[in-house]
């Protein structure tokens, strides 16, 4: 087996560590705030060798964008759904998604910055453009399953279901701060978290389950 040259390891290494630091600076400074200068200073690069790898901050913008979403798509992926039950895949797509977002709050606060620039940089990310297919591709498997077995009623679908736990999920780390002082919960302790986790798999569940209502 050829091994990869230093110098190549090097490369790879340096841009990884340049695009987790960049994440979180865009994260928290936006992307107007954010400086190419302080994020060669935490990787203990240049901004020189910055632009060598992403070309400018616009570009590297991009690349943190395109990697962040690409997290959540890899974390479903790692589902197993054909092999449970539909009800309880449903269950654990929506609780895996919570626990991704709790886990990568970064990922929330550039999605925040994103929408304020109204989708100005995402829109140029050719590579994303099917990314969010995969997310629909999964529920619809899950779907279909719970409808042949009488599971789920007829008027679930894919893009209703994944709206409403991204939702949820969007919201408890996006609003986290000001929901915690107007209404005093601490979404940090454990008991919260899994309580608020158990809850969004009850809901999505609760829903797809319903009984149809009367036509009015």
């Amino acid at each position: 087996m050829t091994e990869t040259p230093p110098r190549q390891r090097d490369a790879v290494r340096t841009r990884a560590e340049v695009l987790a630091v960049a994440t979180e600076v865009f994260a928290d400074d936006g992307y107007s705030g954010a400086r190419i200068d302080e994020i060669a200073r935490r990787t203990r690069t240049t901004k020189r060798m910055i632009y060598y790898y992403f070309g400018g901050k616009e570009q590297l913008y991009m690349a943190v964008l395109d990697n962040a979403y690409r997290g959540i798509r890899k974390a479903e992926q790692t589902l197993q759904v054909d092999e449970m039950n539909p009800i309880d895949a449903l269950r654990e797509l929506a609780e895996l998604t919570y626990e991704h977002h709790l886990r990568n709050s970064a990922f929330i606060r550039l999605v925040s910055i994103e929408n304020i620039h109204r989708g100005k940089y995402i829109r140029k990310l050719e590579s994303l453009s099917d990314l969010g297919q995969p997310a629909v591709t999964i529920l619809d498997g899950i779907i279909a399953q719970g409808k042949k077995q009488g599971a789920f009623r007829e008027e679930v679908n894919a893009l209703d279901l994944h709206l409403l736990i991204s939702s949820y999920c969007v919201f408890q780390i996006a609003n986290r701060y000001t929901f915690s002082y107007l209404f005093d919960p601490d979404f940090t302790t454990q008991p919260r978290q899994d309580r608020m986790r158990g809850f969004i798999g009850d809901v999505v569940v609760a829903w797809a389950t319903a009984p149809t209502p009367p036509t009015r």
